[in-house]
């Protein structure tokens, strides 16, 4: 394919992105589930087509993708139900890879126990991007929202380490138990240290770049890239590397970071996730004639028996392990995921009192969390990914046993879990009325406004204590007011959210007439600068500058519906 051909390619690809977004806002449909379908529909057309390299997936497309989605993430939320994480990400990709392994060893010809676990650990772990995106839209709770990405930070480095073993004892090479799971505790450990130093290093780079937010992107650009090369470079997990570095970055951003950097990355970010998500869900589809072209040489009991396998083990055992981990006695139920509320002391791992607001949090998963948990295992890339990488040959130079069934359940799987799962998601999670509490956390913010605020006036109080001169003093007290006011308007929004008796974010009428007017101030603003710059009074350098202190102020305002004004 030519370099004009391979741009007119990405630029379609684009252009069939930004589509699907458009009609996934106007219909509520998930576009991760959307594009896939555009990618089959477009596979069976004549014309040129993209195979998927395994290499570049996982070391161009995975990395940003893990990174960006960790520091996305919640470090505490993830540490206060780490045990359920574990659970999922861990040990029920394992079971889910020996199941398979031992159901294609036993009902499925040609294959062998070790190519069972290959694909049982390629299609193990869930992909929560179309599950959040579709989850954040109806509102999931927040605590379901923190297991699905902690689920799915974690779970790739297991299901991938666990692979490794499986292609080494297929095709030949010395296999032990205890030498797999050393093997597989030194990638662990071995990622989290190197995540762990990574995130060290952008640290210290961040405080001299802090001033310059086109140098700090650059650096958060190639963080995923350097945490992963360095860790497999070193024989560990680099999955495990980049989501330890999102994670740790991402929780220190707040103090190693400047405002205006933060705003700049998080832009960056989005813009990323939004054309590589979109490109990676569009190439899942378009992988459709690849993989049914290997199947002629296997009879269609054995592919309808290892797609039944495949797909059942899926979609049934994360419900069932779930409701077992939800249902055992108390001290087991702490073991194997269970929440730190259910000791009856109260205290956190690390002794410290929980609050009752987070015991309600950590409390175990209702019936209705359990289903909607239960139905967020979507299969992507990775899974196609590292299903391509077993070799067609073992050592002993005969063909990889069923390796082309095996390509086979795994696209099944991902397609069914993206589209099936991906579209039916939203009206299972209305139906269990699972929603946030968006009354409670609109109440949260404006406290912890109100307390910023006054940690703010207590600041000013001791800058007047100081020696100053009257300047000072009157810019402290302009400050005074300023803050003042905002207060006033917090406390104001406390009280309104605490006398609702409704479950729903409460409207005030002044509230949103005030938004109403300070939006009509800003496009008033925003139309007269054009006219000065249209009249030649302001160069566009100029009107850049005074555009983004309106852009600013203007992003500072809740989402709410913009009503036009009547023109007259």
């Amino acid at each position: 394919m030519s370099v004009e051909s391979s741009l007119v390619f990405v630029l379609a690809a684009v252009a069939v992105v930004v589509v699907v977004r458009w009609i996934a806002n106007r219909t509520g449909l998930p576009a991760a589930a959307l594009l896939p379908i555009i990618g089959v529909g477009y596979a069976l057309l004549p014309g040129p087509n993209m195979s998927l390299d395994p290499d570049i997936v996982l070391t161009l497309l995975l990395p940003p993708l893990l990174y960006s989605a960790a520091l996305d993430s919640s470090l505490h939320g993830i540490r206060r139900n780490l045990r359920t994480v574990m659970s999922l990400s861990v040990i029920l990709v394992l079971l889910t890879a020996l199941a398979i392994g031992f159901c294609f060893a036993w009902f499925v010809t040609g294959a062998t126990l070790a190519a069972g676990i290959a694909i049982g650990a390629a299609v193990a772990p869930p992909d929560p991007v179309a599950a959040l995106a579709v989850g954040r839209r109806v509102g999931l709770p927040p605590k379901i929202v923190t297991l699905i990405q902690g689920e799915g930070l974690l779970n790739d480095a297991t299901a991938l380490t666990i692979l490794s073993v499986a292609v080494a004892a297929a095709t030949g090479d010395d296999f032990s138990l205890p030498s797999a799971l050393g093997r597989f505790l030194i990638a662990a450990a071995g990622g989290v240290a190197v995540g762990v130093l990574v995130a060290f290093a952008v640290r210290l780079l961040s405080r001299p770049l802090a001033s310059d937010p086109m140098m700090a992107n650059a650096v958060s650009l190639a963080t995923p890239f350097g945490a992963y090369l360095i860790g497999e470079n070193v024989h560990v997990s680099g999955v495990l590397a980049v989501v330890i570095a999102g994670l740790v970055v991402g929780h220190h951003s707040p103090r190693s970071a400047s405002g205006a950097g933060r705003l700049q990355t998080s832009a960056v970010w989005r813009l990323v996730d939004f054309l590589l998500e979109g490109c990676v869900f569009l190439l899942i589809g378009q992988q459709l004639p690849d993989v049914v072209q290997g199947l002629t040489r296997y009879d269609t009991t054995t592919i309808v028996i290892a797609v039944t396998i495949s797909l059942g083990i899926v979609l049934v055992l994360r419900p069932v392990w779930l409701v077992l981990t939800q249902s055992m006695p108390r001290s087991l139920h702490t073991w194997l995921g269970g929440d730190r509320s259910d000791r009856d002391t109260g205290d956190d791992a690390d002794g410290t009192r929980l609050s009752p607001a987070d015991r309600r949090r950590d409390q175990r998963l209702t019936r209705r969390e359990v289903v909607a948990l239960s139905w967020s295992g979507t299969r992507g890339v990775i899974s196609l990914a590292a299903i391509s990488t077993i070799p067609l040959v073992t050592d002993g130079g005969v063909p990889f046993p069923a390796r082309d069934l095996l390509v086979f359940c795994t696209f099944v799987v991902v397609f069914v879990t993206l589209v099936g799962q991906g579209l039916t998601f939203a009206p299972i999670v209305r139906a269990l009325g699972l929603h946030a509490g968006e009354k409670d956390q609109a109440r949260l913010r404006n406290e912890a406004r109100s307390a910023s605020v006054q940690a703010a006036l207590a600041a000013l109080d001791e800058l007047e204590t100081q020696e100053h001169d009257d300047i000072h003093a009157h810019v402290i007290e302009t400050m005074r007011g300023q803050l003042g006011t905002r207060m006033t308007r917090y406390q104001g929004r406390l009280t309104l959210l605490r006398e609702s008796d409704s479950t729903c974010l409460p409207v005030s009428p002044g509230y949103e007439a005030a938004l109403h007017v300070r939006r009509v101030a800003i496009d008033a603003q925003r139309e007269e600068l054009l006219r000065w710059r249209d009249a030649g009074r302001l160069p566009d350098v100029g009107l850049r500058v005074l555009e983004r202190e309106l852009d600013h102020e203007e992003g500072l305002l809740p989402d709410r519906p913009v009503r036009r004004r009547e023109r007259t």
